[in-house]
């Protein structure tokens, strides 16, 4: 079967572009949560996420590999810890789990 090369990468960028849009709104959703004690950061959150989505889209054809470290990097860049985040706890769960192999070995 042979297939037009055309509409395959009309699909494929298709796919990016749903798979992105989704991902944006996942992560404006828990910055947001993550700083729900701050309302006034929730338009700062939003102009972050568009920002850096147009960074990883200038890198790379899969910017949507890249953004939430770039969100990520640009908020810890004004200060602003990714508290209750996704990431930010599976990166306490880490520190934890070494914590208590020291504890065991020490």
């Amino acid at each position: 079967m042979i297939t037009n090369p055309n509409s395959e990468l009309t699909g494929f960028l298709q796919t990016v572009s749903v798979a992105l849009a989704q991902l944006k709104q996942r992560l404006q959703r828990q910055y947001e949560q993550a700083y729900s004690h701050y309302p006034d950061l929730h338009h700062l959150i939003r102009i972050v996420v568009e920002a850096e989505e147009a960074r990883a889209r200038e890198l790379t054809s899969f910017p949507h590999l890249l953004l939430p470290d770039m969100v990520e990097a640009h908020l810890a860049s004004l200060n602003l810890r990714p508290v209750g985040t996704r990431h930010h706890a599976r990166e306490q769960h880490e520190v934890q789990t070494y914590e208590t192999a020291f504890a065991v070995c020490g």
